[in-house]
C-alpha cells in the first residue's frame, strides 16, 4: 500500500522535528516553506540528525535513515504541498495573524476529511479557527488538560530531562533559536500570555493530589519494600549518568 501523506507547513526547528516524527512512522512528508534556501537547510539538518541517530542506535521507527529521508520532499507552493495530504501540521511562528492567514488559505483548499493541526503553544483554538468552513477538522497538537500523571513524568524523564542532565534551561533556550535574544523575540509574548493565566497558587490538596497519588501508586505501590527498591534503582541510574557525564567531559 502507498503510505499516507502529510504536509508540514513551516520548516523551522518545530517543522523539522514533525517531519522526522512522521517519516519515522512511515508517512510520506511534504515540507513547505516560502523560501527554497530555508528548505534546503532544513533537509540538510534533518539528514544529519537522522544519520547521527542511526549511528548511535537511537533512530525512531523501523525504517533506516536513508528510507526515512526518501519519504521527505520539499515544496514552495502551498497548494501543491497539501495536495493528497490526509493530515496537515502547521508550524509557523507564534503569530496569530500569520497562523490565521495560513489556515484561511488551507480552508479554501482542503477537502472534508483532512485534519488541520496547529503546533501553537499558547494561542487559543477559538482565535485560530473561528469562521473556517472546516473548523470541525481543526485541532491543536499539544496536550490541554488531558495528559496523565504518568505521561507527564515521561515527558520530563524521556524528553526535557534528557537534555537538562547536560545543559540547563537557559542554554536549552539559547540552542532552540539563534541565541537567547532570538528566542525571547520569538516566544516572549506567548510566554507572557501563558504566565498571565496561571492564577492563584494551588493548594496542593484535594482531588488533584488524590488523582496524581493514585496514578503513581499504581506504578509504584506505597509499600516500604517497593519504594526502597525504586529508590535503589534511581540512585544506580544517577550514578551511571554521573559517570557518563564525567567521561563525556573528559573526551
Amino acid at each position: 500500500m502507498e503510505p499516507s501523506q502529510v504536509a508540514i507547513i513551516g520548516s523551522g526547528l518545530i517543522g523539522r522535528s514533525w517531519a522526522m516524527v512522521f517519516a519515522a512512522g512511515g508517512f510520506k512528508v511534504k515540507l513547505y516553506d516560502i523560501a527554497q534556501e530555508q528548505l534546503t537547510t532544513a533537509l540538510e539538518n534533518i539528514s544529519k540528525q537522522m544519520k547521527e541517530m542511526e549511528k548511535l542506535g537511537v533512530l525512531k521507527g523501523a525504517l533506516s535513515a536513508e528510507q526515512q529521508l526518501a519519504l521527505i520532499s520539499v515544496c514552495t507552493d502551498l497548494k501543491a504541498a497539501v495536495e493528497g495530504a490526509t493530515f496537515i501540521q502547521e508550524c509557523t511562528p507564534e503569530n496569530l495573524e500569520l497562523k490565521k492567514k495560513i489556515f484561511g488559505q488551507l480552508d479554501l483548499t482542503v477537502g472534508n476529511s483532512v485534519i488541520l493541526s496547529s503546533s501553537t503553544s499558547c494561542l487559543l483554538p477559538s482565535k485560530l479557527f473561528t469562521g473556517l468552513k472546516h473548523v470541525k477538522q481543526c485541532i491543536v497538537s499539544h496536550p490541554e488538560g488531558v495528559i496523565s500523571p504518568t505521561d507527564l513524568d515521561l515527558v520530563m524523564s524521556d524528553g526535557l530531562g534528557m537534555r537538562y542532565a547536560f545543559i540547563g534551561p537557559l542554554e536549552t533556550m539559547h540552542l532552540n533559536a539563534e541565541g537567547v535574544s532570538s528566542y525571547c523575540e520569538r516566544y516572549a509574548e506567548g510566554m507572557k500570555l501563558v504566565l498571565n493565566t496561571f492564577g492563584p497558587v494551588p493548594e496542593f490538596s484535594g482531588e488533584t493530589v488524590q488523582k496524581v497519588n493514585q496514578a503513581l501508586s499504581e506504578k509504584i505501590p506505597v509499600v516500604p519494600k517497593v519504594l526502597d527498591a525504586r529508590r535503589k534503582w534511581r540512585d544506580e541510574c544517577l550514578t551511571g549518568l554521573a559517570k557518563l557525564k564525567t567521561q563525556m567531559k573528559s573526551d
